[in-house]
């Protein structure tokens, strides 16, 4: 259950009241998730999600992830608002956490994403690009290829035997894509489009959610994070219809240009690296106080045989 610090409705009270949200009907902790403590929160103005920012989430970035996500909303995109409080900010103090209340969103994110809903995920991811082209504000990779490195290192001071030889096979991979054009289209990203933070009413987009890696770089990376995502089965097996419908549908709001599309495969594979190396990092230094169970990226990095096997075929 991804609640790292408890919230009893005696404090959640005050700091929801600040909303104008009226009075505390139920405070509901939302099992999914790794990153941050959620709770549904029921008031008299009706359901709205309670989230408390934990250490992987730098509050300075919060601003941009969470006005990211405003102003997609503004633009017609099924993203959650965050509310305002009583002196017009989005961002306070709960329980020595930053935190937030944002809008419920209806809808379940689909286990087993149908071609319809793979090409409906890419178009909206397409459609976010668009809708962030002007977006003011600007955010480094919070695990670009700085963090990867600080990361790699790390792991290779624990790692042994299976965990050391999946360093190794990221290794080529942790400073970025070599030979990759600089200058790709760029602007706000997702960084984090898994079917997870994409929920479904019935077969159309309800609810994109969790922009908390959001930054600012190349769009075709952010389309590979996301095929690399969806593309694949739970063993990392390649679904070649699913990526094709992914793609199919984002370039059908967004077409990519000819330098991103030859990009594709390196930047596939340093993505089928960000996830694995934070995967292991993550075993390999659980903490067993948390109640998440941390995943494990050997399935994530099967994607990398696909990704360099298109990359040295280009």
């Amino acid at each position: 259950m991804a609640v790292f610090t408890p919230v009893e409705e005696a404090e959640a009270e005050p700091f929801i009241r600040r909303y104008g949200l009226g009075d505390l009907h139920a405070l509901t902790p939302i099992a999914e998730g790794v990153e941050n403590t959620n709770y549904r929160i029921d008031t008299d103005r009706g359901r709205f999600v309670l989230t408390l920012f934990e250490g992987r989430t730098d509050a300075a970035s919060l601003p941009f992830c969470l006005g990211l996500t405003e102003q997609a909303a503004d633009r017609g995109l099924p993203c959650a608002r965050p509310l305002r409080d009583e002196t017009g900010q989005t961002v306070g103090v709960l329980n020595a956490r930053p935190a937030a209340i944002l809008e419920w969103l209806p809808g379940a994110w689909k286990r087993a994403p149908s071609l319809e809903n793979q090409h409906a995920a890419g178009a909206l991811l397409g459609r976010l690009h668009l809708a962030g082209r002007d977006f003011a504000l600007e955010r480094p990779n919070p695990v670009g290829p700085e963090a990867r490195r600080a990361l790699f290192a790390r792991c290779e001071t624990r790692a042994e035997g299976a965990d050391l030889a999946l360093l190794r096979r990221m290794a080529p991979w942790v400073d970025g894509a070599p030979g990759v054009d600089p200058d790709l289209p760029r602007g706000a990203i997702h960084a984090d489009y898994f079917p997870d933070n994409l929920l479904f009413d019935t077969d159309a987009p309800s609810g994109l959610i969790d922009f908390y890696f959001a930054c600012t770089d190349v769009w075709a990376y952010d389309l590979a994070i996301a095929l690399s995502a969806w593309g694949f089965d739970d063993e990392g097996a390649p679904s070649p219809d699913a990526l094709e419908a992914f793609q199919y549908g984002y370039e059908s709001t967004r077409p990519l240009d000819p330098a991103e599309r030859a990009a594709l495969p390196q930047l596939g594979a340093v993505a089928a690296v960000r996830f694995s190396l934070t995967r292991l990092h993550d075993r390999l230094f659980h903490d067993p106080r948390n109640l998440v169970t941390p995943k494990d990226p050997t399935p994530f990095l099967r994607r990398l045989d696909y990704w360099t096997a298109d990359a040295l075929a280009a």
